[in-house]
């Protein structure tokens, strides 16, 4: 068979549901809540830099110091962190791309790495095509918060690093204070290195903000940290991403960056440099509209059935909780979002990894895995009034309390 010639690796992956998803979304003209991407022009300044640095033929390989410098500026103002910009920061194609080199920079086969559970499914992807060992801490719904015991009993000797993302897809959650000291503490205590997802760092509501888990006590000098153009500024297809770390991680990151992509590419180089250089008044812009965004689609969802007993903190995804009379999955349920509605989101089961925890002592209940479905308000408020209309106008009573 054709199948044998694939790698072990390869054969443990098939298509992502959410581009599935999203494409069964084009196919049959729905509403696409699915993905995590903005449907609305990026600002205009990036789009002219970007046209600009094409016109000026920065078409080949390249590597933009200007941006790191930036991020190093920018490291030191918001967090009070001293980054070198010649040494500790890797520019690279996408938070995706560097946090894969991050992994692939620290993790040996058979290392541990905690993930907290529900969670993006990348992070586990990547590690186990590292060799590593995913060990998953799982968040208490409907607050999904942090158990300080649950985290301290999964570290053991083979635990090498920790994920940490926050704000929080897919619940929107951001992480407390006293939860990133708990972390902190606890990698400190274990010699245990963290690698941060920080996209959506610009994007947090109301009293909720964004502390990178790198200004602890004694983290600076074992966290990688990872974020990218593609949240802050509507450019997910962009690809500039990057990572601040440790001066010898992030020299093994750009020689890991340099085999696999080469450069990130080289006019949105360019462009980031005045994207970076943004004025405070374009991220509280951000943050109000999404804000705004958020607000309506939490009003409508729980006006058609839905639970919401957590508002999103931050990022720009919604995880809506199924009623306790609705029978149906959260897989049906999508399946009947898009037959009777035209919108497509997200079932939450395929953020949840709990059930394939190494820790099979535990007896917890997981049947609310299958309870959730994932919202993405990243949408132009004429796309989200379209889906309201179509929502509003299809009748739900698999969702009706009674």
């Amino acid at each position: 068979m054709e199948e044998e010639k694939l790698s072990s690796v390869a054969k443990k992956f098939t298509a992502s549901p959410i581009q599935q998803l999203s494409l069964i979304a084009q196919q049959c003209n729905a509403i696409n809540l699915a993905e995590g991407f903005p449907d609305f022009p990026a600002p205009l300044t990036l789009k002219d830099a970007a046209i600009s640095a094409i016109n000026s033929d920065f078409n080949q390989y390249r590597h933009v110091q200007g941006v790191c410098d930036e991020l190093a500026r920018i490291a030191k103002k918001t967090h009070g962190l001293d980054v070198n910009p010649l040494t500790d920061i890797a520019i690279c194609c996408g938070q995706t791309e560097a946090f894969a080199a991050a992994v692939f920079s620290v993790i040996n086969p058979g290392d541990e790495v905690i993930i907290f559970d529900p969670s993006f499914d990348t992070y586990a992807n990547v590690v186990s095509i590292a060799g590593g060992v995913p060990v998953y801490v799982t968040l208490d719904p409907p607050q999904w918060t942090l158990d300080p015991n649950k985290l301290l009993k999964s570290f053991t000797h083979r635990t090498k690093a920790l994920v940490l993302n926050s704000p929080h897809n897919p619940t929107g959650k951001v992480f407390s204070k006293e939860e990133l000291d708990t972390i902190a503490g606890a990698c400190c205590a274990n010699d245990c290195l963290a690698i941060t997802d920080e996209v959506y760092e610009y994007i947090t509501f109301g009293d909720a903000k964004h502390i990178s888990l790198a200004t602890f006590p004694g983290m600076q000098s074992r966290t990688i940290i990872t974020s990218s153009l593609s949240k802050t500024f509507s450019v997910t297809g962009w690809r500039v991403g990057w990572a601040i770390a440790p001066a010898y991680i992030a020299s093994a990151m750009r020689n890991i960056h340099v085999r696999i992509a080469d450069s990130a590419p080289a006019p949105f180089q360019e462009a980031a440099l005045i994207a970076l250089r943004s004025p405070p008044e374009y991220f509280e812009s951000l943050r109000r509209d999404y804000e705004a965004k958020r607000d309506f689609i939490v009003k409508l969802l729980v006006d058609i059935g839905f639970q919401v007993q957590f508002e999103p903190q931050g990022s720009f995804f919604l995880f809506a909780e199924l009623p306790k009379s609705c029978t149906l999955t959260d897989v049906d349920c999508v399946e009947e979002l898009i037959k009777r509605a035209g919108v497509v989101a997200v079932p939450g089961c395929g953020f949840f990894q709990t059930n394939s925890s190494k820790d099979k002592r535990v007896e917890e209940d997981h049947s609310y895995q299958k309870r959730y479905i994932r919202f993405a308000f990243c949408k132009s408020d004429a796309t989200l009034t379209s889906a309201a209309q179509k929502l509003n106008e299809t009748n739900f009573e698999f969702l009706k309390m009674h």
